[in-house]
């Protein structure tokens, strides 16, 4: 039996802040490779990963987790309680950054997959994909794994993200989907003047306020069957400009958009690169737009995998969870490209928090919830 308490703190005590993997990877490889797992580690573009399967490659039953080991940074150190690298245990808690986000749902799997594979070999096939890379940038972990899966003839039929879910109580929430995420940085570019004399300068600055207050008094849509209204922020305005008798000759301003499946990540960077367009002709000002999108919107429709999940949450909690696509991104945005997807794991309203911890007791429910899974995959046959 694989303690997934202590588990959860010998990879708390690796430093593993993205891109650094800390020794994360080489704790699990020791676990899973004990326990008879195959293993390949998948390092691109400096980000280490980890793939790891018990039974037949390629077997048609394969049920996957995925999860990332790396983590934000701890900021002031100063401001700690415990050791952010310690793995420390107090008055029922386990602290140290990547206690809940998510070095605890990586433990509880393996620890749940390394006892299912040894005391009930299943037909089938386990299978853990793990990153060193959702904290950050996200084009070398998990995309990494998948490209790499592609090739080798590996497969999921159905995954298991094991990010934190839950709001307050655990068992309470399960994504089946995330809204998509873009943001865009636009430059205002006028003519510099002196303030008295407006006329010789070309103002940015009446432009940037005039696109700002468009995008952000613009209602996207008003919510679809499984997600809430899309959501537009205006999240910096800047000139860097601190004399008062100076008109700048350029600003900058920037957005952030979550959207559900109304949308799709092209059409809106269309629709603000056309609403700059409108207030560029309008204003004479030269206006740039840069947009990066995140992830689209994605949904897993209720059923088979879910009802699954859900079984699981509620025999072991006594808790049924609801059914969400709130919250930010994950990396299930990358794996609902390969098969069905959801998401459950710990509650996680302390997580990249100062003293970031976990209540012990539910890193071993975490993993009860995970093994029945486990059991009632294999034991539905065909029908998941």
């Amino acid at each position: 039996m694989i303690d997934p308490v202590d588990l959860t703190a010998r990879l708390v005590r690796c430093p593993s802040v993205t891109p650094e993997e800390g020794g994360a990877l080489g704790v699990l490889q020791e676990v899973l490779s004990a326990a008879g797992f195959d293993r390949a580690r998948i390092d691109r573009g400096g980000v280490p990963n980890l793939y790891a399967r018990w039974g037949a490659k390629g077997h048609p039953r394969t049920i996957g987790f995925n999860g990332h080991t790396d983590v934000v940074p701890v900021g002031d150190r100063a401001n700690w309680t415990h050791d952010p690298f310690g793995g420390e245990i107090e008055a029922g808690w386990l602290y140290g950054r990547g206690a809940t986000d998510m070095k605890s749902g990586v433990a509880a799997f393996a620890a749940a997959a390394v006892d299912f594979v040894t005391g009930t070999p299943p037909d089938g096939a386990v299978a853990l994909a793990i990153t060193g890379d959702e904290e950050g940038p996200g084009t070398d972990g998990t995309v990494a794994i998948l490209d790499w899966m592609a090739g080798a003839g590996e497969r999921m039929d159905v995954c298991l993200v094991g990010e934190p879910t839950c709001p307050e109580r655990l068992g309470e929430m399960i994504k089946i989907g995330r809204r998509g995420s873009l943001s865009a940085w636009f430059t205002f570019r006028g003519v510099q003047g002196h303030s008295a004399y407006p006329h010789l300068a070309r103002n940015p600055l009446p432009a940037m306020a005039r696109l700002m207050a468009r995008l952000s008094s613009h209602e996207l849509d008003g919510g679809t069957a499984h997600f809430d209204p899309s959501t537009l922020a205006v999240v910096t305005m800047d000139t860097g400009n601190a004399a008062t008798n100076v008109i700048p000759a350029e600003s900058r301003a920037a957005v952030n958009i979550r959207f559900n499946d109304a949308h799709d990540g092209a059409d809106l960077v269309a629709w603000l690169e056309s609403e700059a367009r409108a207030v560029a002709a309008a204003t004479g000002i030269e206006i740039g737009v840069d947009a990066k999108i995140s992830g689209e919107s994605f949904l897993t429709p209720p059923g088979a995998l879910s009802d699954l999940v859900s079984g699981a949450v509620a025999a072991e909690t006594g808790v049924t969870p609801v059914l969400s696509t709130a919250g930010g991104t994950s990396d299930a945005r990358f794996v609902k490209d390969h098969c069905p997807v959801v998401e459950f794991g710990l509650v996680g309203h302390r997580m990249h928090a100062v003293d970031e911890r976990v209540r012990v007791e539910q890193i071993g429910q975490l993993k009860a919830i995970y093994g029945r899974v486990l059991r009632d995959y294999f034991a539905a046959g065909s029908g998941i």
